[in-house]
């Protein structure tokens, strides 16, 4: 009878341990890991953010930065991450760790720009966003510096890319944020000189593959998609020339796409339609490999200018130079409504549900019910500073990264 007390207190034992184990790790659900979102996709598929906000009612909490930038926070269980740059020459590079519950500076790690620094005044060398595969945070910078840290912030290497691509530079600066798939890391570097894309192992930092891009000045970010054969994820590099599908394990290429592309908005993947900023936007549906994929449809009407087109539901929504929300349908690209805000805008979209929330270059943050009649603005508030990020969305929070702080709003 005690043998058998004991081997049972002994199977509760582990029982509340694997369940404490459980509790202790990241929610999953709640992380937005790179630029648009884990997916890519910048829409959360759960009940996130309140639509009616206030600005004494949900500002949860701000902190100052030490640099400006135009990365996107990402979120990793209870971290928020964000990288700035200061310095008369932003040769200063800043990654920061702060808590998703407070904000409060958890660790910052500091290191000189080893690449060039130039950029425009707008624009910032903090610009692309960081990536994480959940247990390191991968950190790019316009200089073509790249650091992985772990989630404590301890340096796992770092690779000077200008080392390696000298002329891999542009005057206006570069933004392009990486991805990571798997434990492979793309960067996609491209200018007037040396442009090149890059498959790293995310374990060592070492080339995995790399290839030739076209040369030509280019800020989008690849995104991922299924391939429509075998299944596997495959990561859509976008440029003047248009889209190129590869394998992100070996750099293979599994498709083209030669109709010309945006080199400002990127790409996004909905229901296994590539929707690209071509010609307005181009619906394409991936067939075998090697083949082109097939245009569905296309409409110049649903143009995007700076932000990327993001799909919430059954529809596409793009936003104009003259801050005009434009509503297509995702089926044939027809226009529904369009609804004017108060623009302009850096920074693409987010939502969930029937809601869109929108941040102006001025730091007015506007939130869209879609599914009115015309479109409809619920409500706004003003954080008075200017912003250029993507906002990062997260269960019942949104971050917001302006020229001097870390926001975050909240129920």
């Amino acid at each position: 009878m005690l043998k058998r007390f004991e081997e049972t207190e002994q199977v509760m034992r582990r029982c509340i341990l694997l369940f404490l184990s459980i509790c202790a790790l990241p929610i999953q659900g709640q992380d937005w890991k790179q630029f648009r979102g884990s997916d890519g996709s910048g829409i959360l598929g759960h009940p996130a953010l309140p639509a009616k906000l206030d600005m004494d009612e949900h500002v949860d909490w701000k902190q100052a930065l030490p640099g400006r930038g135009l990365s996107s926070p990402i979120v990793v269980g209870d971290r928020v991450f964000v990288s700035c740059a200061s310095g008369v020459n932003q040769d200063r590079l800043h990654v920061r760790c702060h808590a998703v519950s407070d904000g409060a500076l958890m660790w910052e790690r500091q290191f000189w720009a080893t690449g060039r620094t130039m950029c425009h005044e707008k624009t910032s060398v903090a610009a692309p966003t960081p990536a994480s595969d959940g247990s390191r945070v991968f950190v790019l910078f316009s200089s073509n510096d790249l650091f992985c840290l772990d989630l404590e912030g301890r340096l796992q290497w770092l690779r000077g890319l200008t080392a390696d691509y000298p002329n891999a530079s542009n005057s206006l600066g570069m933004a392009s944020s990486p991805i990571v798939i798997g434990d492979t890391l793309v960067v996609q570097s491209e200018n007037d000189s040396e442009s090149f894309a890059v498959g790293i192992d995310a374990d060592n930092g070492k080339n995995r593959w790399r290839m030739d891009r076209p040369k030509a000045a280019n800020w989008t970010s690849p995104v991922v998609m299924d391939d429509a054969v075998s299944g596997k994820k495959l990561v859509i590099l976008q440029s003047s020339k248009g889209v190129t599908a590869v394998d992100p394990a070996s750099g293979e290429i599994a498709w083209n796409y030669a109709d010309g592309a945006s080199t400002i908005p990127s790409s996004v993947v909905a229901g296994g339609i590539l929707l690209v900023p071509s010609n307005g936007i181009t619906a394409l549906r991936p067939r075998s490999a090697d083949a082109e994929p097939e245009q569905l449809w296309r409409s110049s009407r649903l143009r995007p200018a700076t932000p990327s087109p993001v799909v919430l539901g059954e529809h596409l929504y793009t936003v104009n130079q003259a801050g005009v929300v434009t509503c297509g349908s995702l089926k044939d690209g027809d226009r529904v409504w369009q609804l004017r805000l108060k623009g302009p805008f850096s920074g693409t979209p987010v939502g969930w549900g029937q809601y869109l929330y929108f941040v102006n270059e001025k730091g007015l943050l506007q939130v869209v019910d879609t599914e009115t009649e015309e479109g409809e603005i619920v409500s706004q508030i003003d954080l008075g500073e200017t912003v250029l990020c993507t906002p990062a969305l997260v269960d019942g929070a949104l971050f917001v990264r302006s020229d001097q702080h870390l926001w975050k709003i909240a129920e």
